[in-house]
C-alpha cells in the first residue's frame, strides 16, 4: 500500500511540476528595495530586483508641485502618519513612471519598499497585500500604465482593495497607480445618455455606466495630474538632460534649435522626448570627436 501511495504521489508530483513557477531567491526586505510580484496559476510570488537607475527627483523637470506633493504623502506614510493612495495621470513621456522610480530612490533608505504589479496580474492583488500585512516594512504597490477596457473585469480586484472590503488596505501599503487616463477606463459619448436632471432642475446624476468608471478613480485620495510640456520647460528639460548626459558646453546656441526640431518630429514635447533629444545630441558629439 505505501508503494503504491508513493507512486501516486510521484505521478502527481509529474502533473503538477510543469505549472510550478521556476524558483526565485526569496525577497530580504532588509537588502532589497524593490520587487516584481509574478502571478502564477497557484497563487504568486515576490521576485527582488535592483533598482532600475540612479534617476533622482531633481531630474524631473516641470513637475515641482506633483514632486511636492507625491514625496510629502510618502514620508507621512513612512512615519506612520496618516496618507492617500495616488493616482498620476496625464499625458504620455510626462514624467510619471519617472517620478516614482525617482520617488524609491530618494526615500529607500527611509523604509520605502516598491512592488511593482502587472495589470494583467492585478488578480492576485488581493493575495498580495494579505501577505504584505504582516510585513514589519513599509510599501508602496505601483500600478504603472494602468487602464482598464470596457470588458475587462481586473479593475474589480484593485478596487476592492483599494477600499471595498471589510478589512480594507493593511496600515503598511499605499497604491500608486499612473495611467494616461483620469478615470481609468474608457469613456464614450453614449456613457452620458442615462444622466439625467432633477425634477426641479437644480443637480445632475449620472448613470450607472458612469458612475462605475467614476467610482475607481476616486479610491484614489491623492490626484496628481501631469500635462504637456510648453517650449520653455521642454527645452529647460532638454539643457538639464545633454548637461547630465555630457558637459555644460554641449549645450550652445544650436541645441535650442535642434531640441525644438526633434520635438516637432516626435508630435510633442514631454520629458521623455527631452531625454531622449539628449541622448542623440550627446551620443552624437561624443561619436564625432572619437572620428
Amino acid at each position: 500500500m505505501d508503494t503504491q501511495l508513493a507512486q501516486r504521489l510521484l505521478a502527481l508530483l509529474d502533473r503538477v511540476e510543469p505549472w510550478l513557477p521556476e524558483p526565485r531567491p526569496a525577497v530580504d526586505w532588509r537588502r532589497d528595495v524593490a520587487a516584481l510580484w509574478q502571478r502564477h496559476a497557484l497563487g504568486g510570488q515576490l521576485v527582488p530586483v535592483p533598482p532600475r537607475d540612479a534617476l533622482s527627483l531633481d531630474d524631473l523637470v516641470g513637475v515641482e508641485r506633483q514632486k511636492r506633493e507625491l514625496l510629502a504623502n510618502t514620508r507621512a506614510f513612512l512615519r506612520g502618519l496618516p496618507a492617500n493612495h495616488a493616482l498620476l495621470w496625464g499625458s504620455r513621456g510626462s514624467g510619471k513612471s519617472s517620478m516614482v522610480r525617482a520617488l524609491l530612490n530618494t526615500l529607500a533608505d527611509e523604509g520605502l519598499r516598491l512592488i511593482q504589479v502587472d495589470r494583467h496580474d492585478l488578480a492576485g492583488l488581493p493575495l498580495l497585500v494579505e501577505q504584505l500585512r504582516h510585513e514589519p516594512a513599509r510599501f508602496v504597490v505601483y500600478c504603472d500604465d494602468l487602464s482598464f477596457e470596457g470588458s475587462d473585469d481586473a479593475y474589480k480586484a484593485l478596487k476592492s482593495v483599494l477600499d471595498g472590503t471589510l478589512t480594507g488596505p493593511p496600515e503598511n501599503v499605499l497604491i500608486y497607480a499612473t495611467s494616461n487616463r483620469r478615470h481609468l477606463m474608457p469613456e464614450h459619448m453614449s456613457d452620458n445618455q442615462q444622466s439625467h436632471l432633477t425634477p426641479d432642475g437644480e443637480e445632475l446624476h449620472h448613470g450607472d455606466a458612469v458612475e462605475e468608471k467614476i467610482s475607481l478613480s476616486d479610491r484614489f485620495g491623492l490626484w496628481l495630474a501631469f500635462h504637456p510640456f510648453n517650449r520653455e520647460t521642454y527645452l529647460d528639460t532638454c539643457r538639464h538632460w545633454v548637461e547630465r548626459l555630457g558637459q555644460p558646453q554641449d549645450w550652445d546656441d544650436e541645441a535650442p534649435v535642434a531640441a525644438t526640431r526633434f520635438a516637432t518630429m516626435r508630435g510633442g514635447r514631454s520629458g521623455r522626448c527631452a531625454y531622449q533629444f539628449a541622448l542623440d545630441w550627446v551620443g552624437a558629439r561624443r561619436l564625432a570627436e572619437q572620428a
